[in-house]
């Protein structure tokens, strides 16, 4: 009885820490697109970022390769979608998202 009050007050304790806000907290190097462009971003191994869309309906329609950068989260904020990614390792690689058309983000990382 006692182990599944511990259980239950971690538990508790971790969705009181995940319910207030966004759930990342840090958006990275911020690049914003729009639909119909092609934005070029620049970041380095290991730098977080975040490719930015006007508020709207948009969805991941092609993610990066995951040797070059990994997805985070998807957030909104100030009237905008951000997508936020981790770079990973040096390469090229794309990230599609549509929704209100389709906006196409080519990453480099160095």
């Amino acid at each position: 009885m006692m182990r599944r009050t511990v259980v239950a007050a971690i538990l508790a304790l971790a969705l009181a820490g995940c319910g207030g806000g966004r759930a990342v907290s840090d958006l990275g190097k911020v690049v914003e697109g729009g639909p119909g462009a092609t934005t070029a971003v620049q970041v380095t191994k290991g730098q977080r970022f975040s490719v930015s869309l006007s508020e709207g309906d948009w969805q991941l329609k092609r993610v990066p390769d995951a040797k070059v950068a990994s997805f985070i989260s998807e957030e909104h904020a100030d009237g905008r979608s951000y997508f936020v990614f981790n770079a990973k390792h040096p390469g090229s690689t794309r990230v599609e998202i549509t929704g209100q058309g389709e906006a196409i983000f080519a990453i480099t990382v160095q």
